[in-house]
């Protein structure tokens, strides 16, 4: 419909899921995060690795600080890896309690590796680690969003078991500026 409009695809956040328990285990040492004591580093961390995303780029400890304050924020659920005193990586998850059809869903609400330890294989890592944590309050879902054109990211979800479940689009007039599309929700393919 958007195309026969003459609208074009200016962004596309995917939702995949997988089912829990996992068949593999993270091998990674993780701790909890500690709000304050963390801070500084996560957002060194976060914003290396977001440079490029509309959303989650340029946090700020203001944001950080509201987004802890959320009641569905746990710090059991925000986990982190370091090596040397630096904060290498890190998994914040988040559950959403069971509404009408849908099941009681453990996300994957963002995960970031500083870009000097890429290639190392600690995203999938932490991403195991994340998961493992949601299997272990009883969730049987995992999801998580992810930018349609992150092909890194996509493959490395693959490996993990994820399948797509659904799409959020943003079209736009193709002469309008990047920043004013209009959403147009996706649906299951």
């Amino acid at each position: 419909e958007a195309e026969a409009a003459g609208l074009v695809l200016r962004r596309e956040v995917l939702q995949l899921r997988r089912p829990l328990p996992l068949d593999r285990v993270s091998t990674l040492n993780c701790r909890t995060f500690h709000p304050g004591a963390d801070d500084a580093e996560f957002l060194r961390v976060n914003n290396l690795a977001f440079a490029w995303h509309p959303d989650q780029s340029n946090l700020t400890s203001d944001q950080l600080g509201q987004r802890i304050e959320q009641p569905w924020f746990s710090v059991e659920g925000f986990l982190v890896h370091e090596q040397d005193g630096r904060m290498l990586a890190f998994c914040w998850t988040k559950v959403h309690p069971a509404h009408g059809d849908e099941p009681e869903l453990g996300e994957i609400y963002v995960i970031g590796v500083d870009p000097s330890a890429h290639g190392r294989g600690l995203g999938t890592e932490i991403v195991l680690a994340g998961l493992e944590h949601l299997s272990s309050l009883g969730i049987t879902t995992g999801m998580l969003h992810v930018e349609a054109d992150n092909l890194a990211a996509l493959q490395m979800y693959d490996r993990l078991g994820f399948i797509r479940h659904s799409s959020h689009q943003w079209w736009a007039r193709p002469e309008a500026p990047a920043g004013t599309a209009a959403t147009v929700p996706g649906t299951n393919p």
